[in-house]
């Protein structure tokens, strides 16, 4: 199917080729689709529980005592959002930008969608466009490409007959044709964006850890249910009584208010509002937050790989210096200015500017330019002014010096060794003779009997706030690695002017191996690394996260995609492309690296309280299991409603909860949240189990009180025990933390003493001894906490 005149293919090959699937289509997966988010989120173990426990007491006639159902359904739909979001965002990820393509076809130019661009098709290669398939140069001249996007190579590449051209690459000079050598799922911009758009949570311990003890719990009720309901129906007078004179209605609704205490489904909620909260509160530092876990995930980071360009450096240079020699010509700084005014100046030329103001020049015009081309090196100018008369040659030190009859081993050697540096050199050299322009097709030729005039030194222009930043990471014991596709010694130039430890020297990517454990090996002592390819980025996040770290990524590039991708953060500048922007988990609006302190702030607060809230919820899952066990095992009636238990829940944990997740914290990470956890809640919640049931014994054996006696006995306990819990953790106190302390405090003493609140819980004040009795045990119960806290609780 070769192409085999250069007038393009004919319309019958674009059509047979089109039948063979060659086209540009690119694919569109980007994981689950809708209706199996939904299901995934919606069919769930935890779902099936306490969705059937809703629907049961709802069918009972008990709707008060069902309202928990409500959870269920804030946290399934946070959930499938949450994912279909993420599947939108991805969806829209691009590496092509381009709006149609020019090719040519039976002798024609023809614009066409990028999709209709078919094998061997030739491709016009025009300045602006992008190119939109990987493509050979086949015709043209003098054309340049910028692949930054692609590799991280700031510098323009000359595209010579054979070279082939990425797909997503720009044309920056020069014209010609190339003819398409890969399309569809083939091509470069295809294969990063295909596995760019694969969907994948943000790794959450938080969310794995309460998802695990879900699950326990989860496989745990079926069994602990049917005791606990066999205790009830038996505590009714049996299976047969219960049936026949409607006493299971009873049973049915205390074994379901015991199983339902058990499950912490407002963790599940109060996690998601917190880490929703701190997604807000960073949008309004111009932080966007693309999945809600992304804000836990800021503070478990160690290791923070960051790319040079935009990150560390405004992505542009300045002018370190400049050293004439002895006796410049005259006009030598009039002619660094006119270079640096020049209407089609690079960016080297331009940050000359800075120092010699182009004011100077505007009404010298010269006799003859030749501009710079990446092809040559260099650029040129004669003047017949008087002010700065003859030839001037601005380029790369190694060419003009090479060509230089007055260019002495010491001058050379000394661009050579800042060259090492990482800085950047060009020479400013001088003739008597009139610069000669090249004829069509030929490169033009350097004056003769040039003489160097100076040496211009640039650097990288590091951005004002990232060696304050790269400190700030090291006072928090977070790793920093530059990452990039420059040069090595430029990128440990800036990386040593940033103050990242570790970065003498820079390591060439392209002599790293390829096998993993070589690799590995390399990186526990390597931070700085430069000529990397966007497979290598992946590579080294991948190597990073073997050797235990926690990695953040941050970058503005396609060639940035896939380790954005597969880092545990992926961290995007706003400026970057739009693919690095959609595969990132945070994107950075204004591009400030200094924003980034305070982003990890924000996760360590929404981590540390976070971890407070799940003590408070699997403490009372810890006493609910005990306290639904004993009733069940004992065959004794469960001594609460469900409504009950909501209302003791609202005071010692959900209401204080909804404050608590908001508060300041500024508390390091430290991974072990689960076992941390587990630590406290389990001695605590055998505790507050322990008080009830010493309490619900005397009531029933000794006082042998009522069953609402009992039951508003067992609230009390409950109640005052699972507060000194709330105290505990509440800790440090501040104003806010006494407030709600107290508040929790007196709001039991409002349910005790509202009458519609009385009638609706079905309490009834036990008599004194009996109310002295739970007061009693709840004030040794919290002393036994306390000394839990203090043995478990650090």
């Amino acid at each position: 199917m070769g192409v085999t005149t250069p007038t393009g293919l004919s319309t019958a090959e674009v059509q047979e080729r089109r039948d063979h699937g060659l086209g540009n289509t690119q694919p569109d997966d980007t994981g689950r689709s809708l209706l199996n988010i939904v299901r995934v989120n919606v069919l769930t173990l935890f779902n099936a529980v306490v969705g059937g426990c809703s629907a049961l007491l709802f069918t009972l006639g008990a709707w008060q005592d069902a309202l928990f159902g409500l959870f269920l359904v804030a946290n399934t739909l946070i959930g499938v959002v949450q994912e279909y979001r993420a599947k939108r965002t991805l969806a829209h990820l691009a590496v092509l930008n381009a709006p149609r393509a020019l090719v040519l076809r039976d002798g024609r130019r023809v614009e066409c969608s990028v999709a209709d661009v078919v094998l061997d098709d030739l491709l016009e290669l025009r300045p602006g466009e992008q190119v939109t398939a990987d493509a050979e140069v086949v015709a043209g001249r003098d054309i340049e490409v910028d692949e930054s996007l692609l590799n991280g190579e700031a510098d323009p590449v000359s595209a010579d007959l054979g070279r082939e051209l990425l797909s997503g690459s720009t044309v920056l000079s020069g014209s010609g044709l190339a003819r398409v050598v890969r399309v569809g799922a083939d091509s470069y911009a295809a294969r990063i964006t295909a596995e760019a758009r694969t969907f994948s949570p943000v790794r959450s311990e938080l969310r794995e850890s309460i998802w695990r003890v879900i699950r326990w719990i989860s496989i745990g009720l079926l069994p602990v249910g049917c005791i606990l309901l066999n205790g009830q129906m038996q505590a009714a007078g049996g299976w047969a009584t219960a049936l026949s004179n409607g006493a299971w209605r009873d049973a049915v609704i205390g074994a379901v208010g015991g199983l339902i205490a058990m499950v912490p489904q407002g963790l599940v909620f109060m996690t998601s509002v917190a880490l929703a909260v701190g997604a807000v509160k960073l949008s309004r530092r111009r932080v966007l937050v693309h999945e809600i876990a992304s804000v836990e995930g800021l503070a478990r980071v160690n290791m923070l790989c960051v790319d040079k360009t935009g990150t560390l450096t405004e992505g542009s240079l300045a002018l370190d210096r400049v050293e004439p020699v002895d006796r410049p010509p005259k006009g030598w700084k009039l002619a660094l200015a006119w270079f640096a005014a020049d209407p089609v100046a690079n960016a080297t030329a331009q940050a000359i500017g800075r120092a010699f103001p182009p004011d100077s020049v505007e009404a010298v015009l010269p006799d003859a330019t030749i501009p710079f081309s990446s092809r040559h090196k260099w650029s040129a100018a004669y003047f017949v002014d008087g002010r700065m008369p003859g030839s001037w040659v601005l380029g790369g030190a190694d060419i003009v010096l090479g060509a230089s009859s007055g260019s002495s081993p010491t001058l050379l050697n000394r661009a050579g060794s800042m060259a090492d540096t990482g800085l950047r050199t060009l020479v400013l050299a001088h003739s008597d003779v009139r610069i000669q322009l090249a004829e069509d097709g030929e490169a033009p030729a350097l004056p003769a009997a040039l003489e160097p005039v100076a040496l211009v030194v640039l650097r990288e222009q590091i951005r004002g706030d990232a060696a304050e930043t790269i400190r700030y990471f090291g006072r928090q014991g977070v790793e920093v690695c530059v990452i990039s596709g420059d040069h090595p010694l430029t990128v440990a130039a800036v990386a040593r002017e940033a103050g990242i430890p570790g970065s003498f020297t820079g390591v060439d990517a392209r002599l790293l191996p390829r096998d993993p454990a070589e690799l590995t090996s390399i990186l526990r002592t390597d931070r700085v690394f430069g000529r990397v390819t966007p497979e290598q980025k992946k590579a080294l996040v991948l190597g990073f996260q073997s050797l235990g770290y926690t990695v953040a990524m941050t970058g503005d590039g396609v060639n940035d995609a896939l380790a954005l991708k597969h880092a545990d953060l992926g961290i995007a500048m706003g400026s970057g492309s739009s693919a690095a922007r959609a595969v990132a988990d945070v994107v950075l609006l204004d591009g400030a690296f200094a924003r980034l302190p305070g982003i990890l702030g924000e996760g360590r607060r929404v981590i540390a309280n976070v971890e407070r809230l799940s003590k408070l919820f699997l403490t009372k899952t810890t006493y609910a299991v005990l306290l639904g066990v004993a009733c069940g095992a004992l065959l004794l009636p469960y001594p609460f409603l469900p409504r009950q238990l909501s209302v003791v829940d609202g005071l010692t944990i959900g209401l204080p909860a909804l404050v608590l997740a908001l508060l300041p914290n500024d508390r390091l990470y430290r991974p072990g949240f689960l076992r941390r956890a587990l630590r406290f809640c389990v001695p605590s919640g055998l505790v507050v189990a322990v008080a009830v049931a010493l309490v619900v014994a005397y009531a029933t054996i000794v006082a042998a009180a009522p069953r609402a006696e009992v039951q508003t006995s067992a609230v009390i306990t409950l109640t005052l025990s699972a507060l000194w819990v709330l105290t505990v953790l509440a800790r440090p106190f501040t104003p806010i933390t006494a407030a709600i302390v107290g508040a929790s405090y007196l709001g039991l003493i409002v349910v005790l003493s509202v009458p519609l609140i009385v009638d609706f819980l079905e309490l009834d004040m036990p008599p004194n001894d009996l109310l002295v009795a739970a007061i009693g045990t709840s004030a040794g119960a919290s002393l036994t906490l306390e000394w839990v806290h203090r043995r478990f609780g650090r």
